[in-house]
């Protein structure tokens, strides 16, 4: 029997995902997680024939994640979810170790092509992401590129309105080290203040 997992912080989206992927594999055993520990902890228990993954979660994000399971040797397939642009991480979510990356919002038949062709053991990117790729054309020149996945994860709560300690809440880290994120990033983009990364991360869709 097939075995999937399903990490999202969604249940909506858990739900939407389940539906599909259960009239595409009727007989698979689907598990669905909400979060990145949670995701680790049913990696290293059961044999998975894949894990789609969403990005943005809270605590330990997609990409850690992702990175995580990698490092303690798993090699299960991995396709990453995300409703960013996939300019901003599917470079990102390659390098890591993913199998493959798709927008939340093509998630329906293109979803199982997905799937299907992750299961073969190949990778999948999209039509435009690939096109760029194969014309050697840069993924994206915007700044964030230079930003670690850490600071990249912190300028996006910081754009969406949060302070520096609920965000220190949220990731499980001291005030003073998102303050020392806060910094690089700033210095990075050549940026002064908040309401300046606000505008940044807004002109460049990271919120």
């Amino acid at each position: 029997m097939m075995k999937f997992l399903i990490a999202d912080d969604h249940a909506i989206v858990r739900k939407g995902l389940i539906q599909l992927l259960r009239e595409e594999f009727p007989a698979a055993e689907v598990t669905e997680v909400s979060n990145g520990n949670e995701a680790l902890e049913e990696v290293r228990k059961k044999i998975l024939d894949i894990i789609l993954l969403d990005i943005s979660m809270p605590g330990r994000n997609g990409i850690e994640t992702l990175k995580q399971i990698r490092a303690e040797g798993f090699k299960v397939p991995i396709l990453m979810l995300s409703m960013h642009p996939e300019a901003q991480y599917a470079i990102r979510a390659l390098k890591a170790g993913a199998s493959g990356f798709l927008n939340k919002e093509g998630a329906t038949e293109e979803l199982l092509i997905a799937v299907h062709r992750v299961l073969a053991g190949r990778k999948y990117i999209s039509y435009p992401v690939a096109e760029k790729l194969a014309g050697g054309e840069s993924i994206s020149r915007s700044g964030h590129e230079r930003l670690s996945d850490r600071e990249l994860q912190v300028l996006r709560r910081i754009a969406s309105g949060k302070t520096v300690s609920e965000i220190a809440d949220e990731i499980s880290l001291s005030v003073n080290t998102i303050s020392t994120y806060r910094a690089r990033i700033l210095e990075k983009l050549a940026l002064q203040n908040n309401a300046e990364l606000m505008r940044y991360a807004f002109d460049n869709g990271l919120v």
